[in-house]
């Protein structure tokens, strides 16, 4: 598959949705640096117009399209003509119930109608490159003497959440619910593509960031303007002011890095069909 990239396309657009979140800001300001056209999928005209106000000198390279409800059928469907790739950010998360459907579906559905709008409408699409979690991938362990320890790569998917929740339904651990709902929402899309191969012209890549840290570029006025990850250190930092966060063993990469692995998703022919951990450390 041909590489989308400055260099053998002329100014390739780029869809790239929840341009407004946190990943997807700095996304775009990476794509941006290096001579990508940028489409951000955003909910409202208000947030299209702060979009392009916040990246003015490449104001001839923004662009905007309002998708109110990415699970709506047909949402992304005039999102995607016209783009040479897309960048799907956008995952709802809604920690004010204990259902896990809350969760799950949107996340699922959002996927899979990005996903539904390329194949119907994305004729000009070369690659997607979707923002999964290493909470698709890691799980709860027990430790036994004979095997202590994992080292979760690739291969490894959050099967025993996605077990757990159905179990457990709205007893199961919030965290445990998110990770079915990632979990899920990335292997929908690789049957997606596994199912249709005979019909797409594009191919997919996953990554799978862990906790992520960084400024934030979009505004942030008070601390209920955060992104989850910035939002659970700054809990813990000033709010419960506890060492808990100390306790813990999490991985973790910055926003920076990030992004940029996302553009280079594009950019490298070999990664098509590839899920990548994006971890810097513990």
């Amino acid at each position: 598959m041909p590489t989308v990239s400055p260099s053998s396309i002329a100014t390739p657009r780029v869809l790239v949705t929840g341009a407004n979140g946190y990943i997807a800001m700095w996304m775009i300001r990476t794509l941006l640096e290096e001579g990508y056209t940028v489409r951000g999928a955003v909910r409202s005209d208000v947030k299209g117009r702060k979009l392009r106000e916040y990246f003015g000198p490449y104001e001839d390279r923004v662009e905007w399209v309002v998708v109110e409800d990415i699970t709506k059928e047909g949402a992304f469907d005039e999102a995607v003509k016209n783009v040479d790739a897309i960048e799907h950010t956008a995952s709802p998360l809604s920690a004010t119930t204990d259902d896990p459907n809350e969760l799950i579906n949107p996340a699922v559905n959002g996927t899979l109608g990005v996903l539904k709008s390329a194949l119907k409408f994305g004729t000009t699409i070369k690659r997607v490159v979707i923002t999964s979690s290493c909470a698709a991938v890691t799980r709860d362990i027990a430790p036994s003497p004979d095997k202590p320890t994992h080292v979760f790569t690739e291969k490894d998917w959050a099967d025993q959440s996605v077990e757990i929740v159905r179990t457990d339904g709205r007893k199961a651990p919030f965290t445990t619910k998110y990770r079915a709902s990632k979990c899920l929402a990335e292997k929908a899309a690789w049957k997606f593509v596994d199912d249709h191969k005979a019909e797409i012209a594009w191919d997919l890549v996953t990554l799978q960031p862990p906790f992520v840290l960084g400024p934030p570029l979009q505004e942030v006025t008070t601390p209920a303007c955060l992104n989850t990850s910035l939002a659970i250190l700054y809990d813990y930092l000033f709010r419960e002011k506890s060492d808990e966060a100390l306790k813990g063993n999490y991985g973790y990469v910055h926003v920076r890095d990030v992004a940029s692995a996302h553009v280079k998703a594009l950019r490298v022919p070999e990664a098509a069909g590839e899920r990548f951990i994006t971890s810097a450390g513990k």
